[in-house]
């Protein structure tokens, strides 16, 4: 096989040249992990449907105990986090890292091995939690006997993708930053979150190491690589450099100062001391600063194309997720204080804060990832209905926010009623028509992704023999090197 030139493309648009005998990407791959990421997202968006009916008292299952709407909430949110996010951005990530140091990772067989081990995993802890076996841990409910086999697995992605970027000779893209650090920090988060508390640490000290999973599984797996990947697929599609290098410094090490100590503010007012209490409130707002800095920097590198936020569908996703992040940060960065907690804690506004951030941020970027790649991974011109994407994203868009307003509104009125020691069935009451609107928001969401999964679903069948003999072009709007 005659040797290929492949370019990596960059930040900064500069591109690394390197021969290889393979392609440095194996597209069938990247694609398999979108396919399992879209799978759970319907899954999980359902479960989180069927357990919002459980508020209207009209939930189907109430005398089924595997059906029973705690556990069904728990495949909601692990399908979003492990099923979702995870295999998307591992698809991403075998995208991108390759094009960014022109190496490939270190074995494609173990590529396709954490492909089939991560869906066991993760199909291996719904039904888990489902039995009844979920721990009492927030957002680490895996039963005990996953965590050691998804501890190996977080180490094995670690190995195959920190060896080709180790490789890289010089200075590195902002990108790469970030995806070492997550790479670093991601098996060292699920082990202090997962095996200290149930093992080692009993008491309030458990509770503070609990908070810091919940927080830096966000804060340190899910947000380097979300903001990482950024760095790479927003200059690539607006064919221009980033505007500041300086302040996408400012911003990688600034999360990496400060979002570390973010987790004990879950447990303000606990037995846990006041000065770390009060350390994860100081460090709260200073991320919100951060944040600030890395949203003007992608906001600064728009100008000069704003034409693309209507005429490119991807850059509207990010962009979108970039301002539901800023949103999320501002957000939290007033509930966190002690004042605040006072009103909210419990409440459905925090309900409304994850959802804005884990779907409304990371997985709107996600959905701008696949809308840009889908296509060319399939080996199709272009979509099969680009009006079906668009549907996506406003019933997505609006339905999110929609749902985010909507649970923040009755949080406030929840939150003011505790306060005033008004009658438990009173708030009961008071929140029974913001619980309707959730249930309405949600159906619209599943249907947004219902048009997504139509169209891929379409795109494949109906345009991948035809574009089988022709060179596949960028998709419309991109700026993409092709793989010579």
């Amino acid at each position: 096989m005659a040797k290929a030139t492949a370019i990596a493309a960059g930040n900064a648009g500069t591109g690394r040249i390197v021969d290889t005998d393979r392609p440095l990407v194996d597209e069938k791959l990247v694609l398999c992990f979108f396919i399992a990421s879209l799978s759970y997202v319907l899954i999980a968006m359902l479960a989180g449907l069927l357990f919002s009916l459980q508020f209207l008292q009209i939930y189907p299952f109430a005398n089924s105990e595997f059906f029973s709407p705690g556990r069904w909430r728990f495949v909601h949110t692990q399908g979003v986090a492990y099923g979702f996010i995870a295999n998307a951005f591992l698809g991403a990530l075998h995208w991108a890292v390759p094009r960014l140091t022109g190496n490939r990772v270190l074995s494609d067989k173990l590529s396709w091995f954490i492909l089939f081990a991560w869906q066991a995993i993760v199909l291996a802890t719904v039904v888990g939690v489902l039995s009844g076996e979920a721990q009492a841990l927030e957002w680490g409910e895996t039963p005990v006997w996953i965590d050691p086999v998804a501890q190996l697995g977080l180490i094995l992605v670690a190995i195959n993708f920190l060896t080709p970027i180790l490789k890289v000779k010089g200075p590195m893209y902002v990108t790469l930053w970030y995806l070492i650090a997550a790479f670093i920090w991601t098996p060292l988060v699920y082990a202090m979150g997962n095996f200290l508390p149930e093992y080692v640490i009993g008491g309030s000290a458990a509770g503070a190491i609990g908070g810091l999973f919940i927080h830096d599984l966000v804060g340190l797996f899910v947000t380097p690589i979300g903001w990482g990947l950024m760095y790479y697929f927003v200059p690539i599609i607006l064919k221009k450099p980033i505007w500041s290098h300086g302040l996408s410094l400012v911003g990688f090490w600034g999360l990496a100062f400060f979002y570390p100590l973010n987790g004990i503010h879950h447990f303000l007012y606990s037995p846990i001391p006041m000065f770390l209490q009060y350390g994860a409130v100081i460090s709260t707002i200073a991320v919100e600063l951060v944040v600030t800095t890395v949203i003007v920097n992608f906001f600064g590198t728009l100008v000069g194309r704003g034409d693309a936020l209507r005429t490119n569908l991807s850059i509207r996703w990010f962009y979108i997720g970039m301002v539901f992040y800023f949103t999320t940060c501002l957000q939290c960065a007033f509930q966190v204080t002690l004042t605040f907690q006072k009103v909210i804690h419990f409440t459905d506004w925090v309900v409304g804060h994850a959802h804005l951030v884990m779907f409304g941020v990371f997985g709107f970027w996600i959905l701008g990832m696949m809308t840009h790649l889908l296509p060319r991974l399939m080996k199709a011109r272009d979509w099969y209905c680009n009006r079906w994407n668009h549907w996506h994203f406003w019933l997505s868009g609006i339905g999110l926010f929609v749902m985010f307003i909507d649970l923040m509104i009755a949080g406030l009125i929840q939150g003011f009623a505790w306060r005033d020691l008004a009658p438990w069935e009173d708030s009961l009451t008071f929140s029974t028509p913001f619980w309707k609107l959730r249930t309405l928001t949600g159906i619209a969401i599943v249907v947004g992704q219902c048009f997504f999964l139509m169209n891929v679903y379409m795109t494949w069948k109906h345009m991948r023999g035809a574009a089988s003999t022709t060179p596949m072009p960028t998709p419309t709007g991109g700026g993409e090197p092709a793989i010579a």
